[in-house]
């Protein structure tokens, strides 16, 4: 789900964190040793986020927030904040090149640039959690 979230509107907020959970508190984020990835840049992705980044001429970057049932992948556009929404049962992470994430959620994708090892470190717990969840919701069943 790709939302803009430059305005607080309590139903927008509301989806999000029914699809990827509440923020971590202070507490677990000192735990998970922190959850956000700092500044990502991005090589490529799909038409509509394409659609969005080329509108101003500003490198196109993003970040990563990491929720306690996904992820949100946070950009800018002409002034404005969007935010793609990426529940963990949706998100799947590649790594096609040596420095290159691709990051796919439903029917949207961003490909990042990775040329630093912070970002792998990143990646890795991403995938570290997304494994967690799976198996803790996958319990139930049995």
């Amino acid at each position: 789900m790709l939302f803009n979230v430059s305005y607080r509107n309590p139903k927008i907020t509301n989806t999000i964190n029914q699809t990827v959970g509440l923020p971590f508190t202070l507490k677990e984020r000192f735990a998970l040793k922190g959850i956000g990835s700092g500044k990502l840049y991005i090589n490529s992705s799909s038409i509509e986020v394409h659609n969005l980044l080329v509108l101003d001429s500003y490198l196109n970057v993003c970040n990563i927030e990491i929720r306690p049932d996904g992820i949100i992948l946070g950009f800018r556009s002409l002034l404005e904040s969007y935010g793609l929404i990426i529940p963990y049962y949706q998100l799947k992470i590649y790594k096609g090149k040596a420095e290159e994430y691709s990051v796919y959620g439903n029917k949207h994708f961003v490909k990042i640039k990775a040329d630093s090892p912070k970002i792998h470190q990143f990646m890795k717990k991403i995938l570290t959690l997304k494994a967690d969840h799976s198996s803790s919701s996958n319990q139930s069943y049995y």
